[in-house]
């Protein structure tokens, strides 16, 4: 299973809004990841309409997280940014022109496959991605963008 690079930026803002703790601007977040402004504007509207992010304009806005890390689960997260669930034909009865249909144990795996996937994902919080000594460096990482050089 491949994420789109949608719920890939998703993860990243969410990873970067709970590392800092705080409010901040978008642009540091594009400069913290080399990742197109553009891009990342869709994916943090998109967030903040989902509740995951709190988005303020004008003088002493930014941007911070909506919920608290412990309650952000990875896996109702990765469903909600992922636009295409299908990874076969078969799996959309809409669309389906496979003749095996019905005949095949191949949707069945799959859809074993795809259940233990966000079986896992189900398991992880943003908090977890982001404790302990990977959590520090990370932040360190993230924090010292743009500063260097």
């Amino acid at each position: 299973m491949k994420l789109s690079l949608f719920s890939d930026y998703a993860l990243r803002v969410l990873m970067y809004a709970a590392l800092k703790g705080s409010s901040f601007q978008l642009d540091e977040v594009t400069e913290a990841y080399n990742i197109s402004r553009n891009h990342l504007a869709k994916v943090v509207n998109s967030l903040s309409k989902l509740g995951y992010l709190d988005t303020r304009r004008g003088r002493g806005g930014g941007i911070q997280l909506g919920m608290k890390p412990e309650e952000i689960r990875i896996g109702v997260l990765v469903r909600k940014t992922e636009d295409q669930p299908v990874i076969v034909e078969c799996f959309d009865a809409a669309t389906n022109t496979c003749r095996l249909n019905g005949n095949c144990r191949l949707k069945g795996v799959l859809a074993e496959a795809m259940n233990a996937f966000y079986a896992t994902l189900d398991q992880q919080t943003l908090s977890d991605l982001i404790a302990g000594a990977p959590g520090s460096r990370m932040k360190k990482v993230l924090m010292s963008a743009g500063t260097e050089g």
